[in-house]
């Protein structure tokens, strides 16, 4: 295990939410949906409501300076080995534990793996699932979409496939499709990661598998606080993450999916929008996590956090934004 030892301090995350913003600014534009989306939808009802899906870069950050929340105290009880929270409008930091401590993810890998094909964008592109995708996913114990070899599906479809259900099988369609090949797509994971300014973080696999071993792909909660803001300034992003359920009809060219969302918080924590969960045995569970109420958001991450039931990572997570929005703001 690689751990850092350099402490946790609010000005390097801000340092690093800036640079995601100047990084961003050359980025290829995405494709898009403005707002928010009903709980689920189908695919006829998606096209009615955006029907060219036009290309968009990601919405544009204003963060005013300095320090806004009056930090107090700290939040009791959480068992996460990593954690950090953020105000996800200025990116001031609030608490943090082992922030900057290299430790496995799983598969919140996914939100990298999510934030390049929206870079790629043309999420209208058909793509062929490969039978390599669905022996892939079940060589290495994945989750899957139970995605079906032969369907065609939009690079959109497979968004909600990786994100909601957290399919390995969707991870490995979209890395060929837009790497073009594995071995590409991986260099640009990294290469995007070293550019966003994460400095302890390293990809082996766009789904968080352990492949080639347990460890090998790793990051930290301040790295991942980076990468959480980064993919929530795409509305196309956001609107999936924050669906409790994703149905796509049978239509020509694939099968009937119903996709649920692995995210505990979604549905049952007041204010949650997403992100994306993680877990394996050596990462334990793990959680990428945002919340809006009263018009404050806070962004965070835990990194394994015991398995003592499969909302683990969830409980930690809403012990730290109960916290957080008791805080009071001063500016």
């Amino acid at each position: 295990m690689r751990a850092s030892v350099v402490p946790l301090r609010a000005w390097v995350v801000v340092l690093a939410a800036v640079a995601v913003v100047i990084g961003m600014a050359a980025w290829a534009s995405v494709a898009a949906g403005e707002g928010q989306r009903p709980a689920a939808r189908s695919a006829a009802a998606a096209a009615a409501a955006t029907p060219a899906r036009p290309t968009a870069t990601p919405s544009r950050s204003s963060r005013p300076p300095g320090p806004v929340i009056e930090v107090t105290g700290a939040p009791g009880g959480v068992k996460a080995k990593g954690a950090v929270l953020a105000d996800a409008a200025t990116a001031q930091v609030l608490w943090g534990r082992d922030a900057d401590t290299e430790r496995p993810m799983a598969s919140v890998t996914k939100v990298m793996t999510a934030l390049l094909v929206l870079q790629g964008g043309d999420l209208g592109r058909q793509i062929r699932i490969p039978k390599a995708a669905v022996t892939y996913a079940w060589k290495y114990g994945g989750e899957t979409a139970s995605l079906r070899p032969g369907d065609v599906l939009t690079a959109q479809e497979l968004l909600e496939a990786l994100l909601l259900p957290s399919g390995a099988d969707a991870a490995y369609t979209l890395a060929n499709a837009y790497g073009p090949g594995m071995a590409a797509f991986l260099g640009r994971m990294n290469a995007t990661a070293a550019q966003m300014g994460m400095k302890h973080t390293h990809f082996t696999s766009p789904d968080g598998l352990p492949y080639p071993t347990e460890t090998s792909t790793y990051s930290t909660p301040s790295d991942l606080l980076t990468l959480g803001l980064a993919a929530m300034r795409y509305p196309a992003f956001r609107s999936i993450v924050d669906l409790r359920f994703y149905h796509l009809p049978k239509g020509q060219g694939h099968h009937q999916y119903w996709w649920d969302n692995t995210d505990e918080l979604i549905g049952s924590y007041p204010g949650a929008v997403g992100i994306k969960t993680g877990y394996t045995d050596d990462a334990g569970h793990c959680l990428l996590f945002e919340a809006i109420r009263n018009g404050r958001a806070l962004i965070g991450v835990v990194l394994d956090s015991p398995a003592t039931g499969p909302a683990a990572g969830a409980k930690d997570a809403a012990t730290m934004l109960n916290w957080g929005f008791k805080l009071r703001q001063t500016g």
